[in-house]
């Protein structure tokens, strides 16, 4: 009997060993080219709007300071408060987008940008004598201006519904690496039980 038990144990051993090991790192690939370019494209996005909010802030403290326009110091603040919005949406923080699905979006991130731009390039001609700052105007409003024109192109051509396909499968296929490394751990523990039995 007791060398049946052996002989039973050390069958399953074999079963076991014959599936393999189940190697995570062989299901893992490397990551999607497309996916990368994106993630990089919202990051230079993302530091064209903080440009046009550093400009907006300083053109509405010297509005509100020096008493040149209330009324452009207003504006600014707008301008602000619209180019956070667009460097949250490029984050693409999940709960800030649920509530506003247009941002989702290429054609809509790309409108908003553009509106941010133009706002930022609405500077009024008073300033004329500061050419460091209205040159650091021109940079911030076209860079953010030619990243909307991109997204608004790259809507048309459906990238957006590819990147969201292609981030569904990112997603599967993390799912399926950890459901491989949680079946390679229970192998483990398998062939520890068997090893103790067969002691």
């Amino acid at each position: 009997m007791e060398r049946d038990g052996e002989g039973g144990a050390s069958t399953q051993m074999q079963r076991v060993n014959s599936g393999g090991s189940i190697s995570p790192t062989r299901a893992r690939t490397g990551p999607d080219s497309f996916l990368v370019a994106c993630r990089l494209f919202s990051f230079v996005t993302a530091l064209a709007a903080i440009l046009c909010i550093a400009v907006n802030v300083y053109s509405a403290v010297r509005s509100f300071k020096n008493g040149y326009d209330v009324f452009d110091g207003i504006f600014r603040c707008y301008a602000v408060v619209i180019a956070i919005i667009v460097v949250v949406a490029e984050s693409e923080w999940s709960f800030f987008i649920k509530f506003w699905k247009v941002l989702e979006f290429s054609a809509g991130r790309g409108m908003l940008q553009i509106f941010v731009a133009v706002m930022t390039r609405a500077y009024p001609e008073e300033y004329g004598q500061r050419n460091d700052l209205i040159l650091l105007r021109n940079i911030a409003s076209y860079f953010l201006l030619t990243c909307g024109a991109i997204y608004i192109i790259s809507g048309m051509l459906c990238f957006g519904f590819i990147k969201r396909a292609r981030q569904a499968k990112e997603v599967s296929r993390e799912q399926a690496i950890k459901d491989l490394q949680d079946l390679e751990r229970r192998r483990e523990e398998l062939e520890a039980l068997l090893i103790q039995e067969r002691v």
